[in-house]
C-alpha cells in the first residue's frame, strides 16, 4: 500500500503512490496483476514509466476487490481518466 520504486538503469530512481485505497480488501494477486500488467505496456511500446504507472493502476483496482481479481478495459481506462483529470487540477493550482 505503498507504491512502487522504479529503478531503471542510468536513470535516477523514482517512486509513485499507490493508486486507490490505502485500506486494500485482498492483495491476493495482485502483483501478478500489476507484472502482466506492466508487460503488456512495455510490449506494446510504452516507455518504462509510463508502463510502470498502468501497473500501478492495475494493481489498485484489484486489491480493492475479495479473492483473486481481473481488471477490466473499462475499469482501468476510467481509473486513469479520474487520475489524470486530478493531476491536471493539482497542477493548475
Amino acid at each position: 500500500n505503498k507504491g512502487m520504486l522504479l529503478i531503471e538503469r542510468n536513470k535516477t530512481p523514482f517512486s509513485l503512490e499507490a493508486i486507490g485505497s490505502k485500506e486494500p480488501v485482498d492483495v491476493t494477486g495482485a502483483g501478478d496483476t500489476v507484472i502482466a500488467t506492466y508487460a503488456l505496456s512495455l510490449a506494446s511500446g510504452m516507455s518504462f514509466a509510463e508502463s510502470a504507472g498502468i501497473a500501478n493502476h492495475a494493481g489498485g483496482i484489484v486489491v480493492m476487490k475479495k479473492r483473486t481479481a481481473t481488471v477490466g478495459t473499462e475499469e482501468l481506462l476510467e481509473s486513469l481518466k479520474d487520475y489524470e483529470e486530478i493531476e491536471k487540477k493539482a497542477n493548475s493550482l
